[in-house]
């Protein structure tokens, strides 16, 4: 994905070149390594390089012990959506998911690279923290993961409390490191580019979520009389969000939106009306980062019960076209679990249609997780029309994901994201309104989180025009 190499240092993870699975704790991080607290770079280039043959994580079309994951291409050009899903993260009882939406012209680019790149980050950091704790770094994480387990937090609150601080501060770094290396990665162009993200790690009852953008997570549970409801995990950060919209600015950005797209209020720079970002926190988009767009994610845990059934992380492609009742109402009526992803993509294809007969299809992602850890068998998965070829290249790596900004320069209009000249001289602002000066709780965002869904837009109106002298402000 475009990740800088160095020839200059060699790493010491077994199995380097010569086709053998990796494990996860030999991953360049020097998990269960002696005197080595610190993963240098070569150690970096060197996970990255094994990642695809990392066994249980999946990222592309397919499915896992528990969970499926499916993408589909719309209609505004390359597919700039990515999805992982990866079990036995760390450890048995450990799983990583995430969903990452690009915009701009090397928006798939950046999306990619946040697929691959934040996990081991999460990986780091855990390493280190572990380290710090012991002195040294002889033995795995996951021993020490196994202590804070959901049956150990519910009889000790401090040790909940433990669990929760730590995985929040490793999210925290992690989104901030994640985006400090494509600041300054010298092979992608991040300055109108960007990606949401949505990322959950699921370790035993314990699900943490960490998330910008308007990606979303949601949780499929019955309630008392066993029927399915859906249960809202993330919050869409968007700017018409009192809290986003005032951080904003602040910061001397500008929010209003479009006279013919009211209900899509964006980001603009205030020297310039653009880039006209559709979105208050995303990777990336260092254009704005100094008017108040920032990619501190939003943190939460949840304790998991019995009645709680699968996890569905989705892109706005979705969710602009599907409620969260819809999509659990999907997901819990397919036919086999394998199919659940692909049916669920398949159903907002068919609401595009529908809903918005003019409008291009936006890429769809689905990941879906199902708690109880069952999946259905091969005949099963075969009859919904996955190869065996394919579930084996997803666990082996031999998977090809094609690179098309490495082919030719990526356009932003072939994404149909740019307005013309002459229309950008039009813009007619509506702008947003901000009541009161108290920042609104939890409960209060999910009334500005568009549970409905709107008519999906581009999440960039322009690229910016920067001049040697920029009007004061």
């Amino acid at each position: 994905m475009g990740g800088c190499l160095s020839t200059s240092s060699q790493s010491t993870c077994s199995g380097r070149g010569n086709g053998k699975r990796v494990s996860p704790s030999c991953m360049g991080m020097g998990i269960c390594r002696r005197k080595r607290n610190k993963k240098t770079f070569a150690d970096h280039v060197n996970t990255l390089q094994h990642l695809p043959s990392i066994p249980n994580r999946i990222f592309t079309n397919g499915k896992s012990r528990a969970s499926c994951i499916f993408t589909q291409q719309g209609r505004k050009g390359i597919n700039q959506d990515a999805m992982i899903v990866w079990e036995d993260f760390m450890s048995e009882d450990l799983t990583f998911c995430g969903v990452f939406d690009g915009h701009g012209p090397h928006g798939h680019l950046v999306a990619r690279k946040v697929r691959d790149a934040l996990p081991l980050k999460l990986l780091s950091f855990l390493h280190s923290h572990r380290s710090r704790q012991n002195g040294s770094s002889t033995t795995c994480f996951k021993a020490d993961l196994k202590k804070l387990d959901a049956g150990d937090s519910e009889k000790d609150s401090s040790t909940e409390d433990k669990l929760d601080c730590l995985w929040r501060e490793a999210f925290l770094k992690s989104y901030k490191s994640m985006d400090k290396e494509l600041r300054s990665h010298p092979n992608l162009d991040c300055f109108c580019s960007g990606s949401t993200a949505v990322t959950v790690v699921r370790q035993g009852s314990n699900l943490f979520m960490g998330y910008i953008g308007d990606s979303r997570a949601i949780l499929g549970s019955r309630d008392s009389s066993d029927s399915m409801v859906a249960i809202q995990l993330t919050v869409d950060l968007k700017p018409d969000l009192p809290r986003e919209a005032e951080r904003i600015k602040r910061c001397k950005g500008r929010v209003f939106a479009l006279q013919d797209e009211p209900e899509v209020p964006r980001v603009w720079l205030p020297f310039d009306d653009a880039p006209g970002l559709a979105m208050a926190r995303a990777f990336g988009d260092f254009c704005l980062k100094e008017y108040g767009v920032i990619s501190i994610p939003e943190f939460s845990h949840r304790l998991l019960t019995e009645r709680d059934q699968f996890i569905v992380l989705a892109s706005d492609g979705v969710w602009d076209v599907l409620s969260n009742d819809e999509v659990v109402e999907i997901v819990s009526s397919a036919p086999t679990r394998s199919s659940a992803a692909r049916i669920l993509v398949d159903s907002a294809a068919r609401e595009w249609k529908l809903k918005y007969p003019t409008s291009k299809m936006d890429d769809c992602a689905v990941v879906c997780l199902f708690l109880d850890g069952k999946m259905d068998s091969e005949s099963d998965y075969e009859e919904q029309g996955f190869s065996t070829a394919t579930l084996q290249s997803n666990h082996s790596g031999n998977a090809m994901e094609s690179d098309d900004g490495q082919i030719s320069e990526p356009y932003l209009q072939r994404n149909f994201t740019v307005r013309s000249s002459e229309e950008n001289d039009s813009f007619r602002r509506i702008p947003v309104e901000i009541e009161g000066n108290e920042e609104p709780v939890m409960a209060e965002d999910q009334n500005w989180s568009g549970l409905e869904g709107v008519t999906r837009v581009n999440s960039l109106v322009q690229l910016p025009r920067f001049s040697e002298e920029r009007p004061n402000s």
